[in-house]
């Protein structure tokens, strides 16, 4: 796509080694029952591809050989994939910490009924899209009657014992702003959406997880033909915080596609800028079984810099 092609460029984003490894994140498929205009994975409804049965497998048995501390699944919507339950039950029995990118409509769609129990039984961590908490936002971002169906969502959570009292079953919100502009200050906008969604629809949460919208695919395209690609990445590089480099994502996380290939980060899967083996081809799972990536170099560009803009940007939320 076009809106990719400056990303691609080389870049002058500070050079990056690899710290051990704690997060596995696997893109589980691309199919989604939304199609929000931030989506930086271009889901929608209609996409099909999805992690087979074997690389399923080969993630289980990665898990049992490393000691990674946490499985993170992503989409799509990770839940749509047949054998979501399956691996969330295999990594729990593990001992693992299993995150669910939960876009919370899928709650409520045909067949997934059982989806928040089963969550909750596991003990899963629900980590949900909600870019603000007013209707029109909302609506705006992410389609008619998005936000309703994630507040009916978030109070079924809530119900189940999500949020209460600081327990095992942790709700996480994920806001990012509307257009190329930064965040708000993580703490004060967490406490404001605290206030907002317990006082009027009597919603809690444990913490609000402020993300910067990357240019890429769908966001990076609306930029382009809108004509603020440049700008937004001119306010990103200006933003550029030294400070955030030790946190970044990838320096301690590993993100798999659907087909078992080996990314830096989510976003560099996006951009087809692989992890490459001693070979010079795409470095897959099977390959990770028995090799150390500590100390290697990671793959960056400019798009690296909403990472490191401000407060900083990461799957979990604000650095400093």
């Amino acid at each position: 796509m076009h809106d990719t092609l400056p990303l691609l460029e080389p870049s002058d984003f500070p050079a990056l080694t690899r710290a051990s490894l704690d997060t596995l994140q696997i893109n589980i498929g691309l199919k989604c029952n939304q199609a929000c205009l931030h989506c930086h994975v271009n889901s929608n409804p209609y996409r099909k591809e999805k992690m087979d049965v074997d690389t399923i497998g080969l993630v289980i048995e990665f898990l049992k050989l490393h000691k990674v501390s946490t499985l993170d699944i992503t989409g799509g919507a990770p839940e749509m994939h047949p054998q979501f339950c399956e691996l969330v039950s295999a990594a729990r029995k593990l001992g693992l910490h299993v995150i669910d990118r939960c876009n919370l409509t899928i709650l409520e769609q045909p067949g997934f009924g059982n989806l928040a129990n089963f969550l909750a039984e596991q003990q899963v961590e629900v980590v949900a899209s909600l870019p603000c908490y007013t209707k029109d936002n909302v609506d705006q971002q992410r389609g008619d009657g998005v936000f309703e169906s994630s507040i009916r969502g978030l109070q079924n959570l809530n119900q189940l014992g999500y949020a209460a009292n600081q327990g095992e079953l942790v709700l996480s919100l994920v806001y990012n702003p509307l257009g190329p502009t930064l965040a708000a200050g993580q703490q004060e906008l967490e406490e404001v959406y605290q206030k907002e969604l317990l006082e009027k629809f009597g919603i809690r949460f444990n913490r609000l997880l402020t993300l910067s919208n990357m240019p890429i695919k769908r966001f990076g395209s609306t930029l382009v033909s809108r004509g603020q690609f440049d700008d937004y990445m001119s306010l990103l590089k200006k933003a550029h915080s030294d400070d955030n480099l030790d946190s970044v994502m990838c320096r301690s996380l590993i993100s798999v596609d659907w087909q078992g290939y080996l990314y830096d980060c989510d976003f560099n899967q996006m951009l087809d800028l692989p992890v490459l083996a001693d070979n010079g081809k795409n470095m897959h799972l099977s390959e990770l079984l028995k090799k150390d990536i500590t100390g290697n170099n990671i793959v960056v560009r400019d798009h690296c810099y909403a990472c490191t803009a401000g407060q900083g940007s990461s799957c979990s939320g604000a650095l400093i």
